[in-house]
């Protein structure tokens, strides 16, 4: 055991590697420096925790610690970077469970006696755990579901589903009142219970409502709820860094969020109230209406590439799900070393999660200092001669800037349209997830170059 000085030492240093961690993790460069900070400061919280704080059981606790580190080594292994998405949302999902457990636990704990004001307090406290906790639960398994495939894209519209939520966070409350005044006559576990599967309700709802187009917003904000269980678990158990870690993850998770929905021109509460994106799976409708398109083979698109002396490459989530990152890392390559200035516009949306494309081009190798901010690059589309968009669709749509009635309208998007020549790779002319017509497909210098992004650059790359 070491002694209380210890373990307070500890967590502040732990804490300050936290937050070198978030500060690390805002820049490519930085970023692996960032996972190291990370990694330390927990190894440092748990040694501190299991030496300092924990008096018994430590048998139950090393096979606990045994468990789950070997869940997360072999996850870690297997997982592919098309599936962090998924990966990182049910990982949420754990991290509420635990709140929920952790609450439960501290409410029939015999040895935590408090009466009067403090009493109060606390079952606050545990009652705000277990609730946050059970939504992050249920909306993060959800949210895996969504993006894994198992469940459809398609918002789940409920007739007054709004007032149904209403419902929901007026019995929770009134549970809540319940909970806290059966607590002070020594019991309390009733409206527990049933505040809990409110909540779980609640978490299920929300995210069934929300469309594929705003995943990255779910992912992030659940992310942010995640946080907050920890925090409201870390004053049940008075722990300092619980609560100090569980609000720098709750912050940065909500701060991240409002630039996701910036990034989509949407509001954070129209995003849960849901209705936006239908899962992307609609054909596109009217052809004559909107235009002919042009096809492209790979033998065109490598002429076009050999001409060409600026190319921009724009991924979106069709490249994730052909895992077609490497090939663009070696049509990257080739072409650089022909003296062409390649770049990569990343819009702050693309794929299912915050910086999911910045992920996947990182572990092909693509070096970080050409690939750029949409914000950072969007004013230079005009001198480019070839755009390439390797499974994008929303974030590419003119209608967002042209047509005010349109569900996008006012999203930024990547202004490639206004480059030279622009070639799209798509499996189909299918909607992208905010079901929306794209004009860019129609435009006189957009190719369309069909077929699976991999193979379709594979082709590309062994004519070029």
């Amino acid at each position: 055991m070491i002694n209380a000085g210890v373990v307070t030492v500890s967590y502040i240093i732990a804490t300050i590697l936290f937050i070198l961690a978030l500060g690390g993790l805002s820049n490519q460069e930085t970023a692996r420096r960032g996972n190291w900070y990370g990694i330390i400061g927990m190894t440092i919280a748990l040694l501190a925790t299991v030496l300092g704080v924990v008096t018994q059981h430590y048998t139950i606790l090393l096979v606990a610690l045994l468990t789950g580190g070997s869940v997360g080594l072999l996850l870690a292994r297997r997982v592919q970077m098309t599936q962090m998405p998924e990966l990182v949302a049910i990982l949420h999902s754990l991290v509420g469970l635990a709140a929920v457990a952790v609450g439960y636990a501290n409410f029939m704990d015999p040895s935590v006696q408090f009466t009067g004001v403090e009493l109060t307090i606390h079952d606050i406290e545990t009652y705000l755990g277990i609730l946050i906790g059970a939504v992050t639960f249920s909306g993060s398994v959800i949210a895996f579901g969504k993006l894994s495939g198992r469940i459809g894209g398609k918002p789940m519209l409920l007739p007054a589903r709004h007032w149904l939520n209403l419902g929901l966070l007026i019995g929770a409350i009134w549970f809540g009142r319940e909970f806290v005044v059966q607590s002070a006559a020594g019991a309390g576990m009733t409206p527990l219970i049933i505040m809990t599967v409110i909540a779980l309700l609640f978490g299920i709802h929300m995210v069934m409502a929300i469309g594929g187009a705003d995943m990255p917003v779910v992912v992030s904000m659940l992310n942010s709820y995640s946080g907050w269980a920890a925090s409201a678990t870390g004053f049940m158990l008075s722990n300092d860094l619980l609560i100090v870690t569980g609000a720098l993850v709750g912050s940065s998770g909500a701060i991240l969020s409002y630039i996701m929905c910036r990034a989509m021109n949407r509001k954070f509460l129209n995003v849960i109230a849901g209705g936006f994106g239908t899962g992307g799976g609609t054909s596109a409708a009217g052809g004559d209406e909107e235009g002919e398109i042009v096809p492209i083979d790979a033998a065109e698109t490598a002429a076009l590439l050999n001409d060409a002396r600026e190319i921009m490459i724009i991924p979106g989530y069709g490249m994730a799900v052909a895992q077609a990152q490497h090939i663009v890392y070696e049509l990257t390559s080739t072409l650089r070393a022909k003296g062409v200035n390649v770049r990569f516009g990343i819009h702050p949306v693309a794929g299912r999660m915050p910086g999911h494309m910045n992920v996947l081009l990182a572990e092909a190798k693509v070096p970080y200092d050409i690939v750029f901010e949409m914000d950072e690059i969007n004013d230079d589309f005009p001198d480019v001669d070839v755009s390439i968009v390797i499974g994008a669709n929303d974030i590419v749509n003119p209608s967002a800037l042209e047509v005010p009635d349109s569900p996008i309208a006012g999203m930024p998007v990547l202004e490639c349209w206004k480059g030279k020549v622009t070639i799209v790779l798509k499996r189909s002319m299918a909607t992208g997830y905010a079901g929306v017509q794209n004009p860019l497909f129609f435009k006189e210098n957009t190719r369309m170059l069909f077929g699976d992004a991999k193979d379709s650059l594979d082709e590309v790359f062994r004519s070029l």
